[in-house]
């Protein structure tokens, strides 16, 4: 269904190319986008417990966009009501002086989901491609080299049985301004609103090609990129539930077998 937003391997793509809003791919309605979700939540909801008791397969879902691209929101709707002893969500923030002693990647591999869990990574490894190439943190001699490490550090999860997928929230300029406003004009959610996401944002350009870059040397069979319109969240929120949902259903997945002779066991 969303074929079209996976980024294939040695076909380049740019981002000015796809609709944020998302409307030009759904022709229906927001209502009726809705109606469409709800049975793939609990088809979600479902396959999460499979995955869970079966304990052979694990999924690693990578979430990363723009400041205010709904990263925290794609979770809270996407995964509502599903069995959170199986799903576990990890925020890759400012690096601890631990984990800047080690190498990039350390902290990362640490966070990889074990069998029968899906593991979120609200941001990741991508942004020692992304933060650390814009805002000068390293040579270019050394976040240059880090897309093969990627693509390696991905084909290593990959072999050993991890399914990825990773989305990029793409929403426009003009969106991230509304957003921002928002934060600073409303008590709720003036807690959100963070000053050096400003800074970001006088940056837009350099970090929308950092993001092109990224889609484009790392996108592979074994770990997909998938650019999400996220303007709206209801659309952001059906595709990314559909691909996951697809992505489980490809698994193939079945309950464990029942102990034998339970037919004939009491239960006093």
């Amino acid at each position: 269904m969303f074929e079209q937003f996976r980024v294939k391997p040695d076909q380049p793509v740019r981002l000015s190319d796809f609709d944020a809003n998302g409307k030009t791919y759904f022709a229906g309605s927001k209502d009726e986008a809705k109606q469409q979700f709800k049975p793939l939540n609990l088809k979600l909801r479902e396959l999460q417990t499979l995955l869970y008791a079966q304990g052979k397969h694990n999924l690693l879902l990578v979430l990363q966009g723009m400041d205010t691209s709904g990263k925290d929101g794609t979770i809270r709707g996407v995964f509502k009501g599903v069995n959170p002893q199986g799903v576990n969500v990890a925020n890759f923030k400012v690096p601890t002086p631990k984990e800047l002693s080690h190498d990039y990647l350390w902290r990362v591999h640490q966070q990889t989901p074990g069998k029968g869990e899906i593991k979120i990574f609200n941001r990741s490894h991508y942004e020692d491609v992304l933060v650390v190439r814009v805002h000068s943190l390293a040579p270019e001699e050394r976040w240059s080299k880090r897309y093969h490490h990627i693509r390696e550090f991905e084909r290593l999860l990959a072999d050993e049985g991890t399914t990825i997928i990773k989305f990029f929230l793409h929403i426009s300029n003009d969106k991230q301004r509304d957003k921002l406003i928002s934060r600073r004009d409303t008590p709720r959610k003036q807690w959100k609103f963070n000053p050096n996401d400003l800074k970001d944002r006088a940056l837009w350009p350099d970090f929308q090609q950092a993001y092109e870059d990224a889609l484009n040397k790392t996108s592979t069979e074994y770990a997909p990129w998938y650019i999400v319109p996220a303007n709206q969240k209801w659309y952001r929120d059906l595709m990314v539930a559909t691909i996951l949902v697809e992505t489980l259903e490809n698994l193939q997945m079945h309950y464990p077998p029942a102990p034998e002779g339970i037919e004939e066991m009491e239960v006093i």
